[in-house]
C-alpha cells in the first residue's frame, strides 16, 4: 500500500509539472498569471557574473565566456536565460577558454565616431550586420550598443563611442546601426539613457538641463533611434537628470520613451545596484543589470508593501517576457562559434577607409606607394584600434601603422622602425602594462618619445616623405584633459616642428595622422604640415585603411561630425565641464555623502541647446575645422537645387557633379534657417544629409531629401510643444556648415504645432 501511495505521489507531481505552461510566443499572459512573485521578481533582476565553483564555471555565462551579464531562468516555467554582452565596436567575450584549445576572439571594427564621419547609412548597416552575425554565432542574444550620448563636450571620456555633436546625425547612424545588429534577430540596447556626457562621478552627478535643450539635443537622437530602428532595449545611464536618477525617472523611462515615442521592448539598467531598485521598477526600468539578490528581495517587499503595485510589476515581467520570445536563445538557435572574421576584417578595412576624414592636403596626397618614409610617432607602433572599457574588443591583433604602410608597398626608416620598437618593449618592460587588476578598464597609451633634431635632420636627407603618428586614448570611467591630451605635448609639439623644418627645407612633405578617440588642437600647427589625415580610432585594420587612403588606393569620402574649435574655451560647455579634475577616475567609482562639487556632483548645462556648430556659426566664431568638413583628392560641383512642398513638409534635390579627375563620393548636407521671430533659433540646424555613390570624373547623380515639418519644429518650453513657426524657411545645400553650396526657400504656410507632456524639468536648487 505504501508502494502504491509513493507511486501516486510521484505521478501527481509529474502531472502537476506537466500542467504548468510553458512559455511560448503566443502564451505570453497565461505563463505571467502562473508565475509567483519570488519568480516575477527574479525575472526582473539579472543573473550576476559567472562564478567559479570547485574550479567549474557556472552560471549563464559559463555559456559565452566575457558577456556582461544575462537574465535569469525560470525552468518551472520554460523561460531560458538570455545572454547580454558589449559593445560598440564589436562583440565583447571571452577570446580564450580553459580546458579549450579554440579561439574566440571578435572584429575590432570601427569605433562610432568614426562611422557617423561616414554619414553613410547603408555602409554603417553592412558593417553592423555583420557585426550581429557575429552576437549571433557566438550565441549572444542582446548586444549592449550602439553608445549614442551627444559629444556636448571634446573631453568627454567615451566620445570614441558616441557619434557626434548634432542629434540628428547621431540619431540616423544609431538608427543604421540597430537595423543592421537587429537584422541577424539578435538585440541591441541603444545607450546611455541619457545625459551620460561625462565619465567623471559618472555614477551621481546631475546632469542639470532645460527642458528645450534636454528635448532638441540630448533626447533627439534617442527619439529618431526609436522610432525608425525599434531597438529590443534601452540601457539608462547611472547618472541624475534634474535631480532624479535616470535610472528611477518614471518621465523619463515611461513618460517620453513608451507613451510619447512609442518604444515597446525592455529597459534595463546600466551596470550597478542602486539602492532605489524599486524606484528603478515603478519608473519603467524592467531588468536590473548585472543583478544581485538584494534586488529581488526588495522588489518582493515593495509589492508586499505597497510601494509598487501587482499592475506595475506585472507590465515589468510582460516587457520581459515578450523580449525573452523573441531571442535565439529561446528559440533554440545552434549557434556555430565560428562567423567569418576574415571576410569581417576585411569589411572593417573598407569602412574605415570610406569614413577616413582628409583635413588638409597641400598637393602631398595621394603618395605613389612606393617612396622611402621617415614613420615618425610612438602610435606608429602603438597603434589605437579603439578606445578601453567595455568599448574595447578582444581581437585576433591590430595591424600597425608599420605594418600597414609596407604592406601598401612603402620603404621605411629601418632606425626610426627600430627605435620605436625597442622604446615600446622597454616602457612594457620596466612599467608593467596590463599587469593592473583593471587592466581591463584603463590602458594606458604610451608617451611620446623625443627624436633628436640632427637625427631627423639626417632622415630628412635619406628618405622622401616624413609621416608622423600622433595617437590618443580613452575610455570608460575618466575623462580626458586639456593639458597633453586636448593640447599637444611639448614633445610631440618639437617633433613636429623640427620634422617640418627639416624635410620642408629639402623640399619635401609632411604628413599627418591623427590616430586619436576624440577631437584634440589643430589650429597651432596645422599650418607647419603638408596633409592631415584623420582616420580616428579605425579597427584592427585601420592601420591598413589608412595606407588605402594614402595611397590614392581608398579616395577619403569622410566628413567631420564635430567641430574642431581654435581653443578648448571656445565651447560654450567647457565652462561647465570637470576638464581639469585630476580625481575624475575614482570619483566615477565613489559613492557616500560629500559636499556637492560642480561639474563633478553636478553640471549645469548652462549653454543650452547651444552645442557644438549650432554656437559656433550662431556666435560667428572662428573654427579650425567646421562640422561637416572633409576634403576629397577630387572636386565636387553642386548645381539645380529645387524645393518643393510635399506632405507636412518638403522635398530638396540638388546635383552633384564630380569635376575632378579620379573617381569620388561626395556627401551632402542639408542645413535649414528658420524664420525669424519667436524662439531664438541657431543661425543653421542640420535637417538631411545623403552620400552620392562613387561618382566617375564628369558623372553627376541628383540626390532628393525629404524634411517634414515636425523636424523644423524647436521646442517651445512655455507650451510644452514642439512647434513649426509658418514662414520662409532657407534651405541650404553644403559641404559642411560653413561651405554652402546651393540655396533654396521653403514657405510652411501654416504654423504647427506637436503638444508633449511637460515632464523633466530642472529641479530648483
Amino acid at each position: 500500500m505504501k508502494k502504491i501511495l509513493l507511486t501516486f505521489a510521484a505521478l501527481s507531481l509529474a502531472l502537476s509539472a506537466l500542467a504548468q505552461p510553458q512559455l511560448r510566443e503566443d502564451n505570453v499572459e497565461e505563463v505571467l498569471k502562473a508565475m509567483t512573485l519570488q519568480e516575477k521578481a527574479t525575472l526582473l533582476v539579472g543573473g550576476a557574473r559567472a562564478a567559479i565553483v570547485n574550479g567549474v564555471t557556472t552560471g549563464v555565462a559559463a555559456n559565452v565566456p566575457g558577456a556582461a551579464g544575462n537574465t535569469r531562468p525560470i525552468e518551472r516555467l520554460g523561460i531560458p536565460s538570455t545572454v547580454l554582452a558589449d559593445g560598440p565596436a564589436g562583440l565583447r567575450i571571452q577570446p580564450t577558454r580553459q580546458g579549450d584549445s579554440n579561439t574566440y576572439y571578435c572584429t575590432g571594427f570601427p569605433v562610432g565616431t568614426l562611422l557617423a564621419s561616414s554619414w553613410d547609412v547603408d555602409l554603417v548597416k553592412s558593417m553592423t550586420r555583420a557585426m550581429g552575425n557575429e552576437v549571433l554565432e557566438y550565441g549572444v542574444d542582446v548586444l549592449l550598443a550602439p553608445g549614442m550620448n551627444i559629444h556636448r563636450n571634446p573631453l568627454c571620456g567615451r566620445n570614441f563611442e558616441y557619434f557626434s555633436e548634432d542629434p540628428l546625425l547621431s540619431g540616423k547612424m544609431a538608427a543604421a546601426y540597430v537595423k543592421g545588429i537587429q537584422s541577424n534577430g539578435v538585440g541591441t540596447s541603444i545607450k546611455h539613457y541619457a545625459a551620460n556626457n561625462q565619465e567623471t562621478n559618472r555614477n551621481e552627478d546631475d546632469a542639470v538641463i532645460s527642458q528645450r535643450a534636454l528635448r532638441e539635443i540630448y533626447l533627439k537622437n534617442f527619439e529618431i533611434a526609436v522610432k525608425e530602428a525599434q531597438p529590443w532595449t534601452v540601457m539608462s545611464s547611472y547618472n541624475k537628470l534634474n535631480g532624479d536618477y535616470t535610472q528611477q525617472s518614471e518621465g523619463l523611462l515611461t513618460t517620453v520613451l513608451r507613451d510619447e515615442w512609442g518604444f515597446t521592448g525592455i529597459v534595463m539598467t546600466d551596470w550597478g545596484n542602486k539602492a532605489g531598485t524599486v524606484k528603478s521598477a515603478k519608473a519603467g526600468n524592467d531588468l536590473m543589470e548585472p543583478g544581485n539578490q538584494n534586488e529581488i528581495d526588495r522588489i518582493v517587499a515593495g509589492v508586499q508593501d505597497g510601494t509598487i503595485s501587482q499592475e506595475e510589476l506585472d507590465r515589468n515581467v510582460r516587457n520581459m517576457l515578450n523580449y525573452i520570445v523573441r531571442t535565439p536563445r529561446f528559440k533554440g538557435y545552434q549557434f556555430s562559434n565560428k562567423p567569418d572574421l576574415k571576410a569581417h576584417a576585411a569589411l572593417a578595412r573598407k569602412v574605415a577607409g570610406e569614413s577616413v576624414v582628409l583635413l588638409r592636403n597641400e598637393a602631398a596626397l595621394p603618395l605613389k606607394g612606393t617612396e622611402k618614409v621617415a614613420l615618425y610617432g610612438v602610435s606608429s607602433v602603438d597603434f589605437v584600434a579603439g578606445g578601453t572599457g567595455s568599448g574595447d574588443v578582444n581581437k585576433a591583433y591590430v595591424v600597425n601603422m608599420v605594418e600597414g604602410m609596407r604592406n601598401a608597398g612603402f620603404t621605411l626608416d629601418k632606425s626610426l622602425v627600430d627605435y620605436y620598437y625597442a622604446y615600446k618593449a622597454y616602457d612594457k618592460a620596466q612599467k608593467g602594462l596590463n599587469n593592473s587588476g583593471f587592466s581591463w578598464f584603463f590602458s594606458r597609451k604610451l608617451s611620446e618619445v623625443a627624436i633628436p633634431a640632427d637625427a631627423i635632420a639626417a632622415e630628412s636627407k635619406a628618405n622622401d616623405v616624413a609621416v608622423v603618428v600622433l595617437g590618443r586614448n580613452a575610455g570608460e570611467g575618466a575623462d580626458r584633459k586639456m593639458m597633453d591630451d586636448f593640447e599637444l605635448t611639448a614633445v610631440e609639439r618639437e617633433l613636429l616642428q623640427n620634422v617640418s623644418t627639416s624635410f620642408h627645407a629639402k623640399g619635401k612633405k609632411v604628413i599627418v595622422v591623427l590616430n586619436v578617440g576624440g577631437v584634440i588642437e589643430t589650429n597651432s600647427w596645422k599650418n607647419l604640415v603638408d596633409a592631415i589625415v584623420l582616420p580616428w580610432s579605425p579597427g584592427q585594420e585601420g592601420a591598413n585603411a589608412v595606407a588605402d587612403v594614402l595611397i590614392g588606393k581608398v579616395n577619403p569620402s569622410g566628413k567631420l561630425p564635430m567641430t574642431f574649435p581654435v581653443n578648448f574655451m571656445d565651447h560654450p560647455s567647457s565652462a561647465n565641464f570637470p576638464y581639469n579634475y585630476q580625481q575624475g577616475a575614482s570619483r566615477a567609482f565613489s559613492w557616500g555623502p560629500r559636499q556637492p562639487q560642480k561639474d563633478v556632483d553636478y553640471t549645469n548645462y548652462e549653454e543650452g541647446i547651444w552645442v557644438g556648430y549650432r554656437h559656433f556659426v550662431t556666435r560667428g566664431v572662428e573654427v579650425s575645422y567646421p562640422f561637416g568638413f572633409g576634403l576629397s583628392y577630387t572636386t565636387f560641383a553642386y548645381s539645380k537645387p529645387t524645393v518643393k512642398a510635399v506632405d507636412d513638409g518638403f522635398q530638396a534635390s540638388i546635383t552633384v557633379t564630380n569635376t575632378g579627375s579620379v573617381a569620388g563620393k561626395e556627401v551632402v548636407e542639408l542645413y535649414v534657417s528658420a524664420p525669424a521671430g519667436g524662439l531664438d533659433k541657431p543661425a543653421r540646424e542640420l535637417k538631411a544629409f545623403a552620400k552620392t555613390r562613387e561618382l566617375k570624373p564628369g558623372e553627376s547623380q541628383t540626390l532628393t531629401l525629404k524634411v517634414g515639418a515636425y523636424e523644423l519644429a524647436s521646442f517651445n518650453e512655455a507650451a510644452s510643444a514642439w512647434e513649426a513657426a509658418a514662414g520662409n524657411y532657407k534651405v541650404q545645400f553644403g559641404a559642411s556648415v560653413d561651405d554652402i553650396r546651393a540655396t533654396a526657400a521653403f514657405t510652411l504656410k501654416k504654423a504647427q504645432s506637436w503638444p508633449v507632456h511637460n515632464v523633466l524639468a530642472p529641479q530648483t536648487k
